[in-house]
């Protein structure tokens, strides 16, 4: 703001009389211009161009060799022991497990891998766990680079953390090397159950007076039969069942075979509990040990379950199940008398308890389907249709009575619609079709499809459906909230109804008598009318024939010549002649006509 000088300097001037541009050599306003200048380095570098102009060109040292990093550190590798742990569920040896690692560092790449050395039967899927490839630090972009690693330390790649415990020579001689600080070795540390399984099972061996050899010789092929009852009547669903306990007195093993009866229902699988030790006495354990899924050993039993241990009209345990024995075979009774010295060997009756009937309580109707049809869901898994009365439907096969209903509405359009009502005499069914009208704006066709209808405030329990008892002239019916009102039937419902007066009361009869009763005075008039005309017509059959006789008797007449003067007299088509013109027409082609006939005609 404080400047007042604005001017330029000259850029243009003459010589000779030809114009030439030079640079200015102050800035606007007088100031210092740097740009046309020459810098302090350059005035540098020209203070010393003169030895070289005089002795030529320095020699310069060759610069240094260059040597990639893919070739500088190729095959120089930093290695880390490290080691991880993870927790190992369901288990009552080892809660958590140690699994050792190397993880290499590739120098020429700054790629990493980890890999587990392969323990023999471990199980466990070991060898690379981590390719080789840059492993991302965080989630910013950033990778693990060699500054990064050092003994005694926790390192996490992809969610597992590892803990860093030596390093190889190389890698120690090489991160000292680059000014890092190492901190001290760590001890690795071994996985607990693989170092239990290394050590030898100590074996405690008690000599014993049993001899196993000498009780199977003595006893093959000597079995204990027991009959007993297993209760299972306090379960849904539950019921007594009979079963066999075998006792195999060659190696104290116990079998449990079911006994099944002909068409019982059940699939034939007679072994319960296959032929084993049963144990009868655990030693104590924790709660939390899962002895359902493992075998069991002779250091987790105190006692089994031998011969002294099954008596008739006792309950046994076995593997969470009681039996009781009601009774057992000849050879078990000698047995026991003459091991035990047990006498008392008298059977027990078994009772069956009498089955609780449990009512059966049907559900309201959901009212989908028919209420038979729905009702047989109640009844079986395999629902069965509801029986049909087959006489009923071939008696009134094709039997249908139609009435013609109008439709109850507040609306004025819907009460001109007519309706045609038909009832099916073979399953009291009712459709409502309606015949289309044209220009009336409404699409006719079906109404309502072949279903019983019921009748208002019927309930699913006791359902009434309309009858054709109900269907009188005048009277209403509705239908699914629609109201219709009766006008007109057929006469073959009149006719059925008269046939099988029996069946129906008398006012329903009364009523289409009374519709139709103006309909037969019209049609007993036309029959008279009808009657009247037939006697002309005889009449003037007989006329006819005897014009035909009087003809044949004049055998000369041609009849082609007769029809063509008679279609050339009728000049307009009309098939019509005057009385004069026809008989003089009849003198010319010489035809005989009779006063008595023609006046006849």
């Amino acid at each position: 703001p404080q400047k007042t000088s604005f001017h330029r300097s000259q850029t243009l001037g003459y010589k000779n009389g030809f114009a030439f541009s030079r640079l200015p050599t102050v800035g606007i306003g007088g100031e210092r211009l740097y740009v046309n200048q020459l810098s302090q380095a350059e005035l540098d570098e020209l203070s010393n161009v003169r030895p070289t102009l005089t002795y030529g060109q320095a020699k310069q040292a060759p610069p240094s060799g260059f040597i990639p990093a893919h070739v500088a550190f190729d095959k120089k590798i930093l290695k880390f022991d490290a080691y991880f742990q993870e927790d190992v569920p369901l288990s009552a040896e080892e809660h958590y497990r140690i699994r050792q690692v190397c993880i290499y560092y590739y120098l020429e790449d700054d790629s990493m891998s980890v890999i587990e050395p392969v323990v023999q039967n471990s199980g466990l899927p070991q060898g690379k766990l981590i390719r080789r490839h840059r492993v991302p630090k965080n989630d910013h972009g950033d990778h693990y680079h060699w500054k990064d690693l050092n003994r005694g330390m926790n390192i996490t790649m992809y969610g597992r953390t590892y803990r860093i415990v030596d390093c190889d020579p190389f890698t120690q001689v090489f991160l000292e090397s680059q000014g890092i600080e190492l901190n001290p070795p760590e001890e690795m540390v071994f996985d607990p159950y693989t170092e239990l399984r290394r050590m030898p099972m100590r074996k405690y061996i008690t000599p014993s007076d049993f001899d196993q050899l000498k009780q199977f010789l003595t006893y093959d092929k000597q079995v204990l039969r027991f009959y007993a009852m297993w209760d299972d009547t306090d379960n849904m669903f539950g019921e007594n069942r009979p079963y066999i306990i075998h006792y195999y007195l060659a190696d104290d093993t116990v079998e449990v075979r079911e006994i099944y009866k002909q068409n019982d229902g059940r699939d034939p699988f007679p072994i319960l509990i296959k032929r084993q030790r049963l144990p009868k006495t655990f030693v104590e354990k924790k709660k939390t040990f899962p002895s359902c899924v493992l075998e069991i050993s002779d250091q987790e039993v105190l006692e089994w379950y031998t011969a002294k241990d099954f008596a008739v009209g006792k309950s046994t345990t076995l593997l969470g199940r009681t039996f009781f024995i009601y009774d057992c075979d000849e050879f078990t009774r000698n047995f026991y008398r003459d091991k035990f010295g047990i006498t008392d060997f008298q059977p027990v009756e078994i009772k069956k308890k009498p089955v609780e009937e449990v009512p059966q309580v049907i559900p309201p109707y959901n009212g989908f389907g028919f209420l038979e049809d729905s009702l047989q869901n109640c009844f079986s898994l395999l629902p069965k249709p509801p029986r049909k009365d087959i006489i009923k439907m071939l008696e009134n096969h094709h039997k249908v009575l139609r009435y013609q209903v109008a439709l109850e509405s507040p609306n004025p359009e819907d009460r001109k619609r007519r309706f045609i009502l038909s009832y099916f005499l073979s399953n009291d069914m009712i459709s409502i079709y309606e015949p289309p009208v044209r220009n009336s704006g409404i699409i006719g066709g079906k109404y309502l499809g072949k279903t019983r209808v019921a009748k208002p405030g019927s309930t699913a329990d006791n359902a009434t459906y309309y009858e054709p008892s109900d269907l009188t002239i005048g009277s209403t019916i509705e239908v699914f909230g629609h109201r219709f009102v009766i006008t007109d039937a057929d006469e073959y419902v009149l006719n059925y109804m008269e046939s099988n007066a029996e069946s129906f009361p008398a006012a329903t009869l009364q009523s289409l008598r009374d519709h139709f009763r103006p309909r037969q005075v019209v049609k007993e008039t036309a029959n008279s009318d009808i009657a009247t005309l037939g006697t002309c017509k005889q009449e003037l059959d007989e006329l006819i024939r005897q014009v035909q006789e009087e003809l044949k008797l004049h055998k000369s007449l041609n009849n082609k010549n007769i029809r063509e003067a008679f279609l050339q007299s009728d000049e307009d088509g009309s098939g019509i002649l005057d009385k004069a013109k026809f008989l003089a027409l009849c003198d010319s082609l010489g035809v005989p006509t009779k006063a008595f006939l023609v006046n006849k005609v």
